[in-house]
């Protein structure tokens, strides 16, 4: 997969982000950036290791988005906040694999339509 293709599904996944955040309010727009979340750092995995097989690729994804809301039951310095959160929230966890889910059935029908 070309970085530039990987590049460019990170910044879709920004956009569709901001454009949930502007277009919903409540449960919708926080569970879905939760999901998209996983997603960004999905693309960060590929951006680092192009020829991770998704599964893997879907794990590391995961097991950031776990690793940092469980962090979040301590005490998150002020500087960090904005971007890995501070308040842990455990439907939280199930967005996170919803999103490497859906990462991972994306890039595995990506690599079968092109390989």
């Amino acid at each position: 997969m070309s970085r530039l293709l990987v590049l460019s599904a990170a910044a879709l996944t920004v956009a569709v982000g901001l454009g949930v955040r502007a277009l919903f309010d409540g449960p919708v727009s926080k569970y879905a950036g939760d999901a998209l979340y996983t997603v960004l750092l999905y693309t960060l995995v590929l951006l680092i290791l192009p020829r991770v097989r998704p599964w893997v690729a879907a794990g590391t994804a995961a097991g950031a988005s776990w690793l940092i809301e469980l962090a979040q039951l301590g005490e998150i310095p002020a500087v960090l906040r904005p971007l890995l959160g501070s308040t842990f929230n455990p439907p939280d966890l199930f967005w996170y694999a919803v999103g490497a889910a859906a990462a991972w059935a994306a890039h595995t029908l990506w690599l079968r339509r092109t390989g």
